[in-house]
């Protein structure tokens, strides 16, 4: 079976990407998604968020009829599921999206079509959606038993990184794993209308497994880096010049410690494996507690930074999670700001982030927090807290010399944080 129809259910900043993608490529894409900004803003052909290149496809192709955002699943010959897998507070997977997604998408099947998670999930939820959209449709199956018509049903994570996604997309390979044999190749054969990497097929647990562990991997890597600054400042060496040096020798690539970790992957993916296998993940775990507990340790530091100056006014540079982008999820900048305003309620906290025009919530209810533009930053700031690496800062950091300063990306020369 071909394809002529595709539905991307969740508009994030994968689902529109790839939806992007797709119909750049000819296909008809509907792109679904709960929130109305979201849909009325896509139907303009714009990108409610940052990510290099897109906005040039979007406009492209809802220009040309290729791309419509709507509220509900509609009819297609394929399903994308790209929603939200966060935890809970006990760091338990929270499937409630994509149980959503398929509930809702399940009325609009009536045997042949191909679903396909994205979503970077626990080890059996492609499973789990299967027999959620199967609960609403008792009618069909996985495999044509009993004469029900067949679905087919996959499992491929996304591996881009943000600020390249659309060039990730196409150039990086994918992993496919399927309920069934057919049911991957299906996958790989839609994939393979944009994809020019490899695409390696396997069985769906396998494929969501191989995302989980590439994630915990990079954590456990950022881990050691982490606890290394914090040997280092202890014993008052530069830890990127320590790192720089390390990495002469030929098998070492310690890579850049930073103020913890964040995003939707790296900073959750972890936790997932550990959920499945508590008793045998004590490195994940270890790692996890490690960059998790780096935002407190660079709190310490911006508290010893201001301590003499009783009403101080602490410029705190970048709250995404990464540098260049406007994805704020789960970014430990945003959880030392907060922590930083909370604990010192007499300091005036200034917040420079120019891919936002606003606040996140949980800095909006804070009094003493302000968004403000990189000059009265530099004007008022006492303390400098350089927490994310935005090409647009190193303009302004030969106006930083003689301020108290904490460097957490090593922006600044001879400075460690």
């Amino acid at each position: 079976m071909g394809f002529s129809t595709v539905g991307v259910i969740g508009l994030g900043y994968i689902g529109l990407p790839t939806a992007a993608i797709l119909a750049d490529g000819g296909l008809s894409v509907t792109g679904v998604d709960i929130n109305p900004d979201t849909v009325e803003a896509v139907n303009r052909g714009e990108v409610p968020f940052v990510e290099p290149d897109l906005a040039g496809y979007v406009d492209r192709v809802v220009s040309a009829g290729k791309l419509r955002a709507v509220a509900a699943p509609e009819r297609a010959d394929a399903f994308i599921v790209a929603v939200p897998t966060p935890f809970r507070g006990d760091h338990e997977p929270d499937l409630t999206y994509i149980e959503a997604a398929a509930r809702a998408l399940a009325p609009q099947l009536s045997g042949g079509e191909l679903v396909i998670l994205e979503s970077t999930s626990p080890p059996g939820a492609t499973r789990r959606m299967a027999e959620w959209i199967l609960e609403v449709r008792a009618d069909l199956s996985l495999d044509g038993a009993d004469g029900r018509p067949a679905i087919h049903v996959a499992h491929c994570p996304e591996r881009v990184l943000p600020g390249k996604i659309m060039t990730e997309l196409v150039t990086n390979d994918r992993i496919v794993g399927g309920l069934t044999r057919e049911a991957a190749e299906r996958a790989r054969d839609l994939y393979q209308t944009f994809c020019e990497g490899e695409i390696l097929l396997t069985d769906a647990v396998t494929a969501e497994l191989a995302k989980l562990v590439e994630n915990s991997f990079r954590d456990v890597n950022i881990a050691f880096a982490n606890e290394l600054s914090i040997v280092a400042d202890r014993l008052g060496v530069d830890v990127w010049e320590l790192i720089r040096l390390a990495n002469h020798h030929p098998r070492v690539n310690i890579l850049q410690p930073g103020p913890g970790v964040g995003g939707h992957c790296i900073a959750v993916d972890p936790w997932f494996v550990i959920d499945a296998a508590p008793g045998d993940t004590r490195l994940i775990r270890a790692a996890r507690e490690v960059n998790d507990g780096k935002p407190r340790w660079v709190l310490h530091k911006v508290l010893d930074a201001v301590a003499g100056v009783e009403t101080p006014v602490i410029a705190a540079w970048g709250l995404a999670f990464k540098a260049n982008i406007d994805d704020l999820r789960e970014s430990p900048a945003v959880e030392i700001v907060a922590e930083t305003a909370a604990t010192f309620p007499q300091a005036t906290v200034l917040v420079v982030e120019p891919h936002v025009d606003a606040l996140p919530e949980e800095l909006q209810n804070l009094a003493n927090v302000r968004l403000v533009s990189a000059e009265e930053a530099l004007d008022s700031g006492d303390v400098q807290v350089l927490l994310v690496d935005h090409a647009a800062f190193r303009g302004m950091l030969g106006r930083l010399g003689g301020r108290r300063l904490v460097d957490t990306r090593g922006m600044t020369s001879g400075r460690a944080a």
